[in-house]
C-alpha cells in the first residue's frame, strides 16, 4: 500500500470500533467533538510524511519501496540518532505535545524481534516467523500502532496468578480454532481510541504458575471483545487562545478492556515461555525510554524559551537571579539532549538490532522527570501571578475592557498587553492547567516511575571497575 495521506488515516478509523467515552457508546471516533482533536494531532505523523520539508527525515526508500521512518529497524547509532531526531521533529511541530502514533509500536516490534530471536535459538523459529510477517503488514499498510503493556496489578507484593482476582492480569483463557481467547484488562493505553492494530506486552516478569499470563499478542482495535474506556481528563472545551496548545492538542488514554477477545496464532508472539516475560518488557522499555527523552527535549526548550521570553516581556531579564534561573533551565535541557546523543553513539547490537545505552537512557529519563517541577516552578516565578488570575481573550476585545487592558498590562521592551498575555495564556496552558498537570503526571509516571529508573541505573553501571580503581589507590 505504501505511505497514506492523513485523509486516509482518518478514514481507516471508521471500522466499528467499541470505544466508550463517559459511559456512552461512540459511533464514529473521528466525529468525536473530544477524540477528533486526538486524530487531528496524530494526523501530524502522516502530513510530515507527504511534507517536502521532512520528507528525507520521515521517509526510508529501500528496495524502490517507501516506508515511514519509525519503522526502520536501527542497524547502528545513526539510525538511533536520525530516529530521535524525527520524534524530537514531529513533537515540535505538535507544539511540544507528543504524538507517538508510531513510535511506541515500532518500539514493541523491535522489543518482539530480539525476544522471537532468542526463542528461535532454543528451538522455536515459528515466533521469529510471525514476528517478521507482522512487522512488513504494518510497515507496508502504513499502520498507526498503539501498546498495551500495563496490567492493573491489584495488590502489588503478588504475582499475576497469586492475585485473590485473576483477572488482573490480562491472561489467556482458552485455547480454541486456531487461536487463543484472553480475558482482562491493561490500564494507561495511550492512541488506542485512534489507531489501527493493538500490541499487547506483558508487564513484568514472571515465575512457573504464571503461564496464562506470560503472553504477547496483537489485534485490531475493532476486533470482537475489544473495549476501549476513554479518559476524560483535560476534555471540556477551550478558547484557543487561552489554551494555545491543549485547545488543538490530544492524546487519548484508554482503560482497555479484552473480554475474551479471540487471537489467532498468527498474531501471538509469546504464549506461556514465563521466563522470557520479563525481558519482553525490558526490551521494549530500553527503546521507550530513549523514545520518551527524545519527546521530551522540545518540552525542555519550550521550558527554556519561554522563560526567557516572559523574563525579558516582565522587564527582568538582566537581574542575576533571574539568569541563573534561566542557566538551570538551559542545563536541564542540555544535560538531557547530550545524554541521548551520547546513548546513541554507545548502542549495542543485539539480534541485529541497535540498541540504545541502557545505562545512560536511564539516567537520561530520570534527569528530566527529577527535574520537570523544578523547571515548572521555575517558570512560573518568571511568569507570575498572572498565570491564574489574568483576564480571559474576551477582554481583549471587548470594547468596555480592551482600553484597560491594553492600558495596563503592556510589558518591558515596549511589549504590548496582547503580546505579554499571549505569553502569560501559553505559560499557564504549559504549566498552570490540566493540561499542565497532566504534563506533571506524564513526568512522574510515564514509560516508568522514578524506581524503575533508578533501579535499571544501579544494575547498569559499573561498580566494580570503580570499586577495584578505589581499592588501588588505598594500597588494598
Amino acid at each position: 500500500m505504501g505511505l497514506r495521506t492523513a485523509q486516509q488515516y482518518k478514514e481507516s478509523l471508521r471500522d466499528g470500533r467499541t470505544v466508550f467515552f463517559r459511559g456512552r457508546k461512540l459511533p464514529d471516533v473521528t466525529e468525536h467533538p473530544v477524540i477528533r482533536i486526538a486524530v487531528e494531532h496524530a494526523a501530524l505523523e502522516f502530513t510530515m510524511a507527504q511534507d517536502p520539508k521532512y520528507r528525507d527525515l520521515a521517509v526510508v526508500e529501500e528496495g524502490g519501496e517507501e516506508y515511514h521512518r519509525c519503522y526502520k529497524i536501527p542497524r547502528n547509532g545513526a539510525d538511533l540518532r536520525v530516529r530521535s531526531e524525527l520524534i524530537a521533529a514531529i513533537t515540535r511541530e505538535g507544539a511540544a505535545y507528543p504524538v507517538l502514533l508510531k513510535e511506541i509500536g515500532t518500539e514493541a516490534l523491535f522489543a518482539l524481534q530480539m525476544t522471537a530471536g532468542e526463542l528461535a535459538r532454543r528451538g522455536q523459529p515459528h515466533y521469529l516467523e510471525r514476528v517478521v510477517r507482522y512487522y512488513h503488514y504494518c510497515r507496508d499498510n502504513d499502520l498507526a500502532l498503539s501498546l498495551a503493556q500495563t496490567d492493573v496489578k491489584g495488590d502489588r507484593t503478588l504475582g499475576p496468578a497469586a492475585q485473590e482476582h485473576p483477572d488482573y492480569y490480562l491472561r489467556k483463557v482458552a485455547e480454541r480454532g486456531g487461536g487463543i481467547v484472553v480475558r482482562g484488562a491493561k490500564v494507561h493505553t495511550s492512541l488506542s481510541t485512534n489507531a489501527n492494530e493493538l500490541i499487547v506486552l506483558p508487564t513484568r516478569a514472571m515465575r512457573p504458575g504464571d503461564e496464562a499470563y506470560a503472553i504477547s499478542f496483537a489485534v485490531p482495535l475493532n476486533a470482537p471483545g475489544l473495549k476501549l474506556i476513554a479518559s476524560p481528563h483535560g476534555s471540556e472545551a477551550k478558547n484557543p487562545i487561552e489554551h494555545p496548545i491543549s485547545a488543538r492538542r490530544k492524546m487519548m488514554e484508554t482503560l482497555t478492556v479484552f473480554d475474551d477477545v479471540f487471537v489467532p496464532h498468527e498474531r501471538v508472539f509469546l504464549n506461556g515461555e514465563v521466563d522470557l516475560a520479563g525481558q519482553l518488557a525490558i526490551n521494549f522499555v530500553r527503546f521507550h525510554r530513549f523514545t520518551a527523552v527524545s519527546y521530551k527535549l522540545p518540552l525542555m526548550e519550550l521550558l527554556a524559551g519561554a522563560g526567557w521570553a516572559i523574563a525579558e516581556a516582565n522587564g527582568i531579564g538582566r537581574a542575576g537571579h533571574v539568569r541563573e534561573k534561566l542557566t538551570e533551565l538551559a542545563a536541564y535541557h542540555s544535560i538531557a539532549l547530550g545524554l541521548l546523543q551520547r546513548s546513541a553513539t554507545l548502542c549495542t547490537i543485539e539480534h541485529g538490532i541497535a540498541v540504545p545505552d541502557t545505562l545512560l537512557v536511564n539516567v537520561a529519563k530520570y534527569h528530566f522527570a527529577h527535574n520537570y517541577h523544578r523547571a515548572v516552578q521555575i517558570v512560573q516565578d518568571l511568569a507570575g501571578g498572572l498565570l491564574v488570575t489574568a483576564p480571559a481573550a474576551e477582554d481583549l476585545t471587548s470594547e468596555p475592557t480592551a482600553q484597560y487592558i491594553k492600558r495596563f498590562l503592556g510589558g518591558g521592551k515596549a511589549m504590548d498587553a496582547h503580546e505579554r498575555l499571549r505569553l502569560i495564556y501559553l505559560i499557564s496552558d504549559l504549566t498552570a492547567s490540566d493540561y499542565g498537570g497532566y504534563q506533571e503526571v506524564l513526568a512522574v509516571h510515564a514509560e516508568g516511575g522514578f524506581e524503575a529508573e533508578k533501579l535499571q541505573t544501579y544494575r547498569q553501571y559499573d561498580y566494580a571497575q570503580g570499586a577495584a580503581y578505589a581499592r588501588r589507590l588505598a594500597g588494598i
